[in-house]
């Protein structure tokens, strides 16, 4: 594999240079300050403060991608992302759920698997594009918003909250390149400020459940 190997898979980029996809890169910022909302909030333990550092680095990764837009920027961009969702799930199985760490930790294991059941699944769905990869996030998503429904309505909620600005952001995403006669600019960017916003939602509905558990610890 060639990590130099120019990238150009995006709307707005128009040729090789650094500041191709201004918009692109500049609403990365979005992850950053999304970060350190999180970061800045009440109650937060180890596991949430790790996602938010996480959630600033997927923003500083998808900066070099659109920016130097070549194989190695792309990789790390993906890098951070499986990251933050694998972390994710292992503490949504663990403190959502209530499985075992050991139970957690399998569940996480299981998302590659899972990844590629769905990736077979949804290859009739060709207008999905490379947004399929994000296809099984959504999927867990929903599912972990449905088994939890009766014992945490509110974290249940959430979730679902959660799922739908993925939808919206997935949709912005999808429609870069279709829409690229009508909006030069593309719609990829919308991706990112929707994208910050879901993974800054999604930290603060594990926040809320922690505190939440806290609270009723101290009253028992």
């Amino acid at each position: 594999m060639n990590w130099f190997a120019p990238v150009d898979g995006y709307c707005e980029r128009i040729d090789g240079s650094f500041w191709s996809e201004p918009l692109n890169a500049i609403t990365n910022i979005f992850f950053l300050v999304a970060a350190i909302w999180v970061l800045r909030r009440e109650g937060l333990n180890s596991t949430a403060r790790i996602l938010a550092i996480i959630l600033g680095m997927i923003g500083f990764a998808s900066f070099l991608f659109h920016s130097f837009a070549q194989t190695w920027a792309g990789a790390l961009d993906v890098l951070f992302i499986l990251l933050f969702t694998l972390f994710y799930l292992f503490a949504a199985s663990k403190d959502f759920l209530g499985v075992p760490t050991s139970i957690a930790l399998l569940i996480t294991l299981g998302y590659f698997p899972f990844s590629i059941v769905v990736d077979w699944l949804t290859l009739p769905l060709t207008f999905l594009g490379s947004t399929k990869v994000y296809m099984p996030i959504l999927i867990l998503i929903i599912v972990f918003s449905l088994l939890i429904y009766t014992r945490l309505p509110k974290v249940s909620r959430g979730l679902a909250i959660g799922a739908f600005i993925l939808m919206t952001s997935m949709m912005a995403r999808i429609l870069d390149v279709p829409l690229c006669q009508t909006i030069p600019i593309g719609t990829h960017f919308l991706w990112h400020v929707m994208n910050a916003v879901m993974l800054a939602w999604m930290i603060e509905v594990y926040r809320r459940h922690i505190i939440s558990e806290k609270y009723k610890l101290s009253y028992c």
